[in-house]
């Protein structure tokens, strides 16, 4: 196993900087996920880790050895593409063997190895396949099989599940978990599907215009954002963003009023902690509260049925929007005025530099 370690890594195009001073220590042995909108500089980082980018500045080590003057082939790690870049006239055998051949390993180890792979994707019935008679799936998995017979000290993987299907998606994620597990190796996964992120990483690193907004577990990261952009990207559906102002305190914690109904909403932030500025109340759509005797009231514009769970959109008092989760047992329709409440306990206040303020 080995960690990959990130000294103040940048890199420029030109007078363009697009990832700035990157600090980041990665584990071994972890499952590490890169998650940001397009453009973030996500896939940036991964491929200066690969060594398909140059460096601009800073320093890049794996397994203690600094790696920013090595080729791709001499940094030992394999990466796993978007596209699968098989070779079309070649089987997956060969497909998985050709790296190997061209590095000199002997031909019986060759064959161990690929051994292994296939029986641990399920590729032995496809061996003697090509390419073109492979589905898109099964055409991922041999990218992944390539990967995983180099025996890397780390594994790279760039969007590899976003040219398949949602069901297919949904099972190579779970077979890449599997994978991780079996091999306990060190992997480097960059996504911008949050889905992805929270079911296969042991950290996540969300990124936004070249830099690190939070690096946490997946739960963690959730439960308690660290800026209003984490609070928004992280959570299906989004979070619910309403202006607030300050009401004064109750037993020194900070009690806010809301834009509509002119409502006074406890928070569990101490009232001293924050800096002068605009405030934003964040607050999940399962932490909004239907209640007959709530404070809040709004009308149903919108009901999503989504199997598991229903949303609703509600329009407020000032037009605004906000998502709420309806409990199964309640028969909700467009149209319907409810009274709601939040969940104290629950709520997330930024301030005008949208940098969060957690309570105890």
């Amino acid at each position: 196993m080995t960690g990959i370690l990130l000294n103040g890594v940048t890199k420029r195009y030109g007078e363009t900087e697009v990832i700035t001073g990157l600090d980041l220590d990665i584990h071994e042995g972890e499952f590490l996920v890169f998650l940001g909108p397009s453009g973030c500089g996500k896939s940036t980082l991964l491929r200066m880790i690969a060594g398909l980018e140059e460096v601009s500045d800073g320093r890049i080590s794996i397994g203690g050895r600094q790696v920013n003057d090595l080729p791709p082939g001499k940094r030992g790690v394999a990466m796993v593409f978007q596209h699968y870049a098989l070779y079309p006239h070649m089987t997956v055998y060969d497909n998985m063997a050709f790296g190997l051949r061209n590095s000199g390993v002997a031909a019986a180890d060759i064959e161990r190895r690929i051994a292994e792979a296939a029986r641990m994707l399920e590729l032995d019935p496809l061996l003697a396949r090509r390419p073109a008679q492979l589905s898109g799936g099964q055409r991922q998995r041999v990218a992944i099989g390539r990967a995983v017979v180099k025996e890397p000290d780390a594994f790279l993987f760039d969007e590899p599940l976003s040219n398949l299907d949602a069901s297919l998606r949904t099972r190579t994620r779970v077979e890449l978990a599997r994978i991780h597990r079996r091999l306990n190796s060190t992997m480097v996964f960059v996504t911008h599907d949050q889905i992805e992120a929270m079911t296969l990483a042991t950290r996540i690193v969300v990124m936004n215009r070249g830099r690190i907004e939070q690096i946490g577990a997946p739960l963690d990261i959730y439960r308690r954002p660290a800026t209003r952009f984490v609070a928004g990207f992280i959570g299906a559906p989004a979070m619910n963003f309403l202006e607030v102002e300050t009401a004064g305190e109750n037993g020194g914690r900070l009690l806010v009023r809301l834009p509509v109904d002119n409502v006074v909403v406890p928070t569990t932030v101490a009232a001293n902690t924050l800096p002068p500025g605009k405030l934003t109340l964040g607050v999940r759509a399962e932490h909004v509260v239907i209640d007959p005797d709530g404070a809040l009231s709004g009308r149903a514009e919108v009901i999503e049925r989504l199997g598991d769970r229903s949303l609703a959109h509600l329009s407020l008092a000032n037009s605004q929007l906000l998502v709420v989760e309806v409990p199964r047992e309640l028969d909700m329709q467009a149209g319907d005025v409810i009274r709601l409440s939040l969940d104290a306990t629950h709520l997330h206040l930024f301030d005008e530099s949208g940098k969060a303020h957690h309570g105890v």
